[in-house]
C-alpha cells in the first residue's frame, strides 16, 4: 500500500516502507533510544535490535483518507524516563512527517519492547 500525493506536475507515490525508514531514522536519533525493535513477538524476553536497513520491521504505517497512524516498537536505554523518551519520539516523528513529507499524522503509538544497559556509561 502506498500513499499517493497529487500536485500540478503529476502524482507521487510514497510506499509505507519509505515512510517507515524515514520515521525509524529520526527516532533512533532521539535521546534515550537504543534502537528499533521488531514488531514480532519478543523471543525469550529479548527484543531484537534492528539495523537501519530493517527499520520497516519495527514500524507499522496505516493510512486512511491520507491521514497516517504510526505504530513504533522501540528499545530504550536503562535509566531514562520512558514516558519522556516516548513523548520526544512522538513529537519528532510527527514533526518530521508533517514538515519533510507534507503528510498528516493522526497518531504515533509507541510500544517499548525492551530496556538495555548502555555499556559505555557503566562505572569502571
Amino acid at each position: 500500500m502506498a500513499l499517493e500525493i497529487k500536485n500540478e506536475y503529476g502524482s507521487i507515490d510514497i510506499s509505507n516502507e519509505v515512510i517507515a525508514s524515514v520515521v525509524g531514522g529520526k527516532a533512533v536519533e532521539c535521546y534515550g533510544i537504543v534502537g528499533m525493535a521488531s514488531r514480532q513477538q519478543v523471543r525469550d524476553g529479548i527484543a531484537e535490535i534492528l539495523g537501519h536497513e530493517n527499520y520497516a520491521r519495527g514500524i507499522v504505517v496505516r493510512e486512511n483518507d491520507d491521514v497516517l497512524d504510526i505504530d513504533m516498537y522501540i528499545i530504550v536505554s536503562y535509566g531514562v524516563k520512558i514516558s519522556e523518551v516516548a513523548q520526544n519520539v512522538q513529537a519528532t516523528v510527527k514533526y518530521t512527517l508533517e514538515h519533510t513529507l507534507k503528510l498528516t499524522v493522526n497518531s504515533v503509538n509507541i510500544f517499548v519492547q525492551g530496556v538495555r544497559f548502555d555499556h559505555d556509561t557503566k562505572d569502571k
